[in-house]
């Protein structure tokens, strides 16, 4: 799940120039397996209402109560599975950390774990109906993310009786962003040395992927999750300083995404809801 103020994968959000991201916002959620759904309407700024504690784009919310993060899911669900998304997500923090990552040298992007060791509820229509570790972070910045990078993998595996996350990218200039940090239970953040990059197999569209690894071992998915033309998430099995680990690793290709061929393409995905009548609340 993933709350946009300037949907950066948005068509609509890049045919308007970029200009107004306010006018551009959405809640995503996205399910796997069966009865699995993709949502993720773009919404304009009369659907938006935000607070220190709540932010609302249409019909779904989120809402921190000083212990928990809520999400509140109302939403349907794009071609070809149409239907309702309904139900709530709840994310218990183990800690909350404060820390901010830039990732390219002029500050126009950035990455902030927030609580990176968590336990998520999650109760959605469809069946969808669990509970596991969870992770919050955010990314924010001020320019195209294909204004700055080519491409990015970003990964997150249980280790250590916390977490350790990487995030490599590669600049548009050709120089190399790298970011190595465990997170602890209880918010302590630790700078590590990061194995190798080492290559995952290609995505079902060829979205080249790597990830961290022990010199030797082969990382390999182990679920499939989310595939597009540019963008690909999974489960994958990697291991670290001598622990095996399964967690959650994306890997984008942003000159792929730059392309203007992908943008109608997208639009079949991500429907365009401008208005939104105030009369109807949450």
């Amino acid at each position: 799940m993933i709350g946009f103020v300037g949907s950066v994968f948005s068509p609509w959000y890049r045919w308007s120039g970029r200009r107004d991201p306010q006018n551009h916002c959405c809640i995503n959620v996205a399910t796997y397996g069966p009865g699995g759904r993709f949502t993720m309407t773009d919404r304009g700024r009369a659907a938006l209402r935000q607070s220190p504690e709540r932010f609302e784009v249409g019909p779904s919310a989120m809402h921190w109560d000083g212990t928990r993060l809520v999400v509140e899911v109302n939403e349907i669900s794009s071609p070809p599975l149409i239907s309702r998304v309904r139900g709530t997500i709840t994310l218990h923090p183990s800690a909350l950390v404060d820390c901010t990552q830039a990732l390219c040298a002029e500050g126009r992007h950035h990455w902030r774990p927030i609580a990176p060791v968590a336990r998520v509820e999650v109760a959605l229509s469809q069946g969808h109906t669990w509970s596991g570790h969870g992770y919050w972070d955010s990314n924010f910045g001020t320019a195209a993310l294909e204004a700055d990078f080519r491409y990015w993998t970003w990964g997150r595996f249980p280790h250590r009786g916390g977490t350790t996350c990487f995030y490599d990218a590669i600049r548009r200039d050709g120089s190399h962003s790298e970011t190595a940090l465990h997170f602890t239970a209880d918010g302590a953040v630790e700078p590590v040395e990061a194995p190798p990059r080492t290559r995952v197999p290609r995505s079902l569209w060829a979205v080249r992927r790597e990830t961290r690894a022990d010199p030797g071992y082969r990382p390999a998915q182990v679920q499939g999750m989310l595939d597009a033309p540019f963008y690909t998430r999974a489960q994958v099995r990697t291991r670290i300083a001598g622990e095996e680990t399964v967690g959650v690793h994306e890997a984008l290709d942003l000159r792929r995404y730059a392309s203007p061929l992908l943008k109608p393409m997208l639009a079949v995905r991500v429907p365009r809801r401008p208005g939104w009548p105030r009369a109807q609340g949450g």
